[in-house]
């Protein structure tokens, strides 16, 4: 595909949970493709900075709005606001915003919590799918992205509130991939381990297991500007599926290979670890992203 018909250049985007991580970078790199970018985020400040941050650059153009993508009426008007800055439809919808939460079992992780997780993991990905995809078919070539998680089919213990939310978000870009069948409209869903943002701060996660994947992030995880910018060349070839590492790629294949196996070593680690005073298992395996 050359770089005159790509997605993700010369594009009418918008980025949720633009204010900072891997939709901060989502942001900036569709800016230097190029792309005019509306920046939403729940946090006003960060989501300026980003705006700044694209105003300095020698190419492309933002626009700043406030969004709280759980609910409904807020994602309407990010639409609205969208189409009335472009003055056409959007083109490139980054679904990215999301929160971490983690480090309890089922029983214990309190259904404000749930309704907490749920309303932005999930439910943010719904209204920005359901309320965008008039205006992709409208533009008729461009495209959606959903930021999800090694979460959507790790089913890690001790991550029950994200591990559903993120696994919804998987079927959903399923369902409108194949509902997009033979247009000229991808979809394009990234689950990745750990990358370098502030999710493990900004979320519910217990003090443990907060400061765990905050280690592993740091040492480990990838950084968001090279996420975004694989994401992105992904969208472009039409390429559903992102597992960008390969922890993440060995989880995926022993999910589906060696299902039994997999949860009884799921299982097992969830016994073994908290008698060695270690936090869960949970983080180590399926690390948090979004904002």
């Amino acid at each position: 595909m050359s770089k005159s018909t790509s997605r993700t250049r010369n594009a009418n985007a918008v980025v949720t949970g633009a204010g900072s991580g891997i939709g901060r970078a989502f942001a900036l790199e569709l800016a230097r493709r190029g792309s005019r970018v509306v920046c939403s985020d729940i946090d006003g400040d960060r989501v300026k900075e980003t705006v700044s941050m694209i105003d300095r650059l020698t190419s492309g153009r933002a626009y700043p709005v406030f969004c709280d993508v759980s609910v409904s009426e807020d994602v309407d008007e990010l639409a609205a606001q969208a189409q009335d800055w472009f003055g056409e439809p959007t083109s490139l919808m980054v679904n990215n915003a999301g929160v971490g939460i983690g480090g309890k079992p089922v029983g214990e992780i309190g259904i404000d919590d749930w309704q907490w997780a749920l309303g932005i993991n999930l439910w943010g990905m719904v209204y920005g799918s359901e309320k965008f995809l008039p205006q992709l078919r409208e533009a008729g070539r461009g495209g959606l992205i959903n930021v999800a998680s090694t979460a959507a089919f790790s089913a890690a213990p001790g991550m029950a509130a994200y591990n559903v939310g993120k696994a919804g978000v998987l079927a959903l870009s399923e369902t409108i991939a194949a509902e997009l069948g033979g247009t000229d409209l991808a979809v394009t869903v990234l689950c990745p381990t750990f990358v370098k943002t502030n999710v493990a701060v900004d979320g519910r996660i217990t003090a443990d297991a907060s400061k765990l994947a905050g280690t592993l992030m740091r040492y480990t995880g990838l950084s968001p500007d090279r996420v975004a910018k694989g994401t992105l060349n992904a969208h472009d070839r039409g390429q559903l599926y992102v597992v960008p590492q390969l922890d993440a790629k060995a989880i995926w294949s022993a999910k589906r290979h060696l299902p039994r196996t997999y949860t009884a070593g799921l299982g097992l680690l969830n016994r073994i670890l908290p008698q060695t005073g270690t936090p869960s298992a949970v983080p180590a395996l399926t690390p948090t992203v979004g904002e």
